[in-house]
């Protein structure tokens, strides 16, 4: 499947798979700018990218693995991308300890395109049974 990019900014990273069966391509922060002044406020990346994600489809954004590392909680957990969306694909990290920040180049996130159902709801009086019926947290382990 082709998806088209558009480099915003001329140093902007085209995202590759870096190996062989990954899901998601990495991106690369071109810009970092602190929204919040202090030092636990808010850092955004930016990627110099936008992509035109066809209807239909979705562009998911997640943090690497290693910002588990850096004191960085990405702000709103996963990232959606809609197709309507063309503009610029920026990250935006809740920075929560005094450790070290990702840096412009360095690789700050991941995107995956996938397909999703249109889902038509329909309101009922009654839901079916099933095993676990209202369990919630952590009503599945022991």
């Amino acid at each position: 499947m082709k998806i088209k990019i558009k480099k915003l900014d001329p140093t902007a990273v085209i995202p590759i798979y870096s190996k062989a069966g990954d899901a998601a391509m990495d991106l690369t922060a071109i810009t970092l700018t602190k929204v919040d002044q202090d030092i636990f406020g808010y850092l955004e990346y930016g990627t110099g990218l936008a992509f035109e994600i066809p209807e239909g489809y979705v562009g998911l954004l997640f943090p690497r693995s290693s910002i588990s590392n850096s004191g960085l909680i990405l702000s709103n957990s996963v990232g959606v991308i809609d197709s309507g969306y063309r503009g610029e694909v920026k990250f935006r990290f809740k920075h929560i300890l005094d450790t070290s920040v990702y840096k412009v180049g360095d690789r700050i996130g991941q995107i995956i395109i996938l397909p999703y159902p249109q889902i038509e709801l329909e309101e009922v009086e009654q839901l079916s049974s099933s095993d676990r019926n209202k369990g919630g947290f952590s009503s599945t382990g022991s």
